[in-house]
Order: structure tokens, then C-alpha cells, then sequence
């Protein structure tokens, strides 16, 4: 296992060949130079969607942790690596950045990514805090033609082209509900997002000053730094995990608004494992739109899955592996059930990324969504910690 002096004995030239390149307008027919900043499980993951994407090379990796970047030389031997991201951000000549970072890190690499001219695919959630929210939209802002795709990634999905056509064709009256859930189940002494602390997790191969970021100071934790979905400093949990998903899947269907209230219950009933974040939940969020979206999900049991009902008054559309609207016969005599059948492949929201820097036109997730659903997801989170409904003032935005 390499060192972090090994890489940074290298970075020094690899430094003087990214500052020499060139800078470069991506045209229609252009080659898309791409990077990544944090390469862990999920961020390889989407580094072989933007492989599957035609005409896109892959160029250099960035992370604090010397494994994750041997990992991506056995995917990418010719790709540079570093341990710090600004040397990524330095190159003239890499277009686009993926960040997969930890979600307290989101709008520090946002930000820096933006700055320095590069179009950016940011995971969800995007935003950890409502000021790092803000902070970014302004980054944002100040950006000139860049493209923003946050990582919601049914947006670009078989379900969400036939979700909208249902909505568009079909009679739902007035909407008021929408039921969620999201349950999952584990093998005994198997915790969900448990990760195992290898022995080359230490001081000298994981920046652990860089892994903090705006963080209290402590010292060195292998365990909270592999296992950061377990800890409120660094992960907004399962809500910012997997209620993220599937609000903003109905806000971009419905465009609904940020929520006029949120409440969040549950606690830790099964994973007495030193996490912090609950593994059983309930969420229940307001919508000035006049609508009660709830949210329930565990980690105990996974047979009620993951499923989404959108509840009107004529009609009833259910989310699962397909899309399906059924009639509410009280209302709705004359019209049979009607399933879903669209499709897509699972690197789309990649393919929709790229698209977009080379042709132009809007994200099929793009920054206002993300805003929006990072906002509804720290008003659960915060409901919880502390222990009432929060309310957001769309004036002064901020929670109340």
C-alpha cells in the first residue's frame, strides 16, 4: 500500500503539466475531459457511468484516502491522481468534475470547482446546511454558462418520463397526499452502511485535516472517518441518503416548493453501533402547495420496500419498479388503469450531463432542485436533533 509521501513526492511535476495545458471551449462534437473528486464505492461507481458515456475521457482522480486512488489506477492506469483536489481544479484542460465527497464537504469542492470554470455533476444531497445552500447558489450564480447536475438520478430515469405523461394525461383531481417508504433489512451483524477500518487507514494515508473541513477538530478516528454516515458533523443520514431521492423525484414531477414544515421522528432501536443517526423514521412534510407528503423507513425490515404513492382525489399514481395510474372509481368511472413502460439506461443522468455541456439547455436536475431538496432535507434533520417541527420563512430564508 502506497504512502502519502510516495504521492506527494510525484505531485510536484504532475502539478507543472496541469498548469501548462491549455484552457478549452467544449464544442458539440468535443471530447469531455472529466475528473473526479472522491473515488470511494460511490464515487466509482459514477466515474463507469461517465466511462459508458461516448467521448469522454477520463482524466484524473482526487482523494485524501492513498487506497481509493490505487483503486482508480486499476480502473484508469493513465489517469493522474492526487491527494489534494485543487491540483484537478488547476487544470485548464479538464471541462467537467464529479464530487462524491462526504456531505459536509459538498459545497467546499462545489464551490472551488465552479471558481475554477469546471461544469459539475455534485452527488446528493447537494447541500449539507442551509448556508452551505446559499453559498453555493451563489457560486452558481457567478458561474457563466457552466452546467450544474445534481445527482438525483430518476430524474433522468424510465419512471420520471412516465410519471410526468401520467400527471399530463390522465385525471388525478386534486392531489393532497403523497405516502413514501423505504425499508431495508441486513443479515444479523451485518449493519446497514457499516464499513470495515482497514489497517492502512492512519495519519500517514488518509488527510485527516481535509476530512474534517469546517468541523470541530479531534483527533485522528479511522472509524468516523470510513464510517461518516454514521455522525451528524459530517451526514444528514438515511434522509439525506434516500429521502432525498425520492422527494425530489416528486418535486421535479409535481414542481412542488420548499416545505412550509417538516417534522421528523424515530430514533436508534436496532444499530446499537455508535451511530448517531436513526435507523427507523418517520417524516412529515407540509407543502404550501396543500399537500402532506409522509416518509417512513427503517432498517429492521424490508418488506413494505421502496415505494411512493401520489394521492388525488381522481386518481392515484403508484412509484415502484413502474409507474402506474389507477382511476378513483367514486370519481373516475370511464378509464382503465394504465401502466408505465418507459426505459432508460443506467448511466442517463451522465449521458443528460454531457449532453448538456456540449448542446446546452437545462439539467434534467438541475441546481433549483437540488436547492429545494437539500433545503426539505435539513428541515427533517434539524426537526429531529431538535425535537420540534422547524418551518421555513420564505422571506428571510431560513428555518424557523
Amino acid at each position: 500500500m502506497a504512502s502519502r509521501r510516495n504521492f506527494l513526492s510525484t505531485v510536484a511535476s504532475g502539478l507543472a503539466t496541469t498548469l501548462a495545458s491549455p484552457g478549452s471551449v467544449v464544442g458539440a462534437n468535443d471530447r469531455i475531459r472529466v475528473a473526479i473528486i472522491g473515488p470511494g464505492a460511490r464515487g466509482q461507481e459514477i466515474m463507469r457511468w461517465a466511462l459508458n458515456c461516448p467521448n469522454v475521457e477520463f482524466a484524473a482522480a482526487a482523494d485524501i484516502y492513498t487506497r481509493r486512488l490505487e483503486e482508480v489506477k486499476a480502473i484508469l492506469p493513465n489517469a493522474q491522481t492526487y491527494l489534494d483536489h485543487r491540483y484537478i481544479l488547476d487544470d485548464k484542460s479538464i471541462d467537467a468534475v464529479l464530487i462524491a465527497t462526504p456531505q459536509h464537504l459538498h459545497c467546499e469542492h462545489f464551490v472551488a470547482s465552479l471558481q475554477a470554470g469546471k461544469h459539475v455533476y455534485q452527488e446528493k444531497t447537494m447541500a449539507f446546511t442551509v448556508a452551505h445552500a446559499k453559498k453555493m447558489r451563489e457560486a452558481y450564480k457567478q458561474s457563466k454558462g457552466k452546467v450544474v447536475q445534481i445527482g438525483h438520478q430518476s430524474c433522468s430515469s424510465g419512471l420520471m418520463t412516465d410519471a410526468r405523461q401520467m400527471l399530463n394525461e390522465q385525471p388525478m383531481g386534486k392531489i393532497t397526499a403523497i405516502h413514501m417508504t423505504m425499508y431495508r433489512n441486513t443479515p444479523h451483524g451485518r449493519p446497514q452502511w457499516s464499513r470495515p477500518v482497514y489497517p492502512d487507514m492512519n495519519p500517514e494515508n488518509v488527510l485527516w485535516k481535509k476530512f474534517l473541513g469546517e468541523t470541530p477538530d479531534r483527533p485522528f478516528d479511522a472509524n468516523r472517518y470510513i464510517n461518516w454516515r454514521f455522525f451528524w458533523e459530517y451526514s444528514g443520514g438515511n434522509v439525506y441518503e434516500n429521502m432525498c431521492h425520492q422527494v425530489s423525484f416528486w418535486q421535479k414531477a409535481l414542481n412542488l416548493q420548499i416545505p412550509r414544515a417538516v417534522t421528523m421522528t424515530g430514533g436508534i432501536y436496532l444499530w446499537k453501533d455508535g451511530r448517531e443517526v436513526p435507523d427507523t423514521m418517520c417524516v412529515a412534510i407540509e407543502q404550501p402547495e396543500e399537500m402532506l407528503i409522509s416518509w417512513n423507513s427503517g432498517f429492521g425490515n424490508d418488506k413494505l420496500g421502496s415505494n411512493e404513492d401520489v394521492l388525488g382525489d381522481e386518481g392515484t399514481i403508484q412509484k415502484g419498479n413502474q409507474i402506474r395510474w389507477t382511476p378513483q372509481r367514486v370519481n373516475v368511472k370511464d378509464r382503465p388503469e394504465k401502466l408505465g413502460a418507459s426505459t432508460a439506461v443506467p448511466h442517463a443522468h451522465m449521458l443528460n450531463f454531457f449532453d448538456c455541456i456540449r448542446n446546452g439547455g437545462e439539467p434534467n436536475c438541475p441546481f433549483d432542485l437540488g436547492f429545494r431538496t437539500s433545503i426539505a432535507c435539513r428541515m427533517a434533520v434539524e426537526s429531529y436533533r431538535q425535537q420540534r417541527t422547524i418551518r421555513w420563512d420564505p422571506a428571510k430564508e431560513d428555518l424557523v
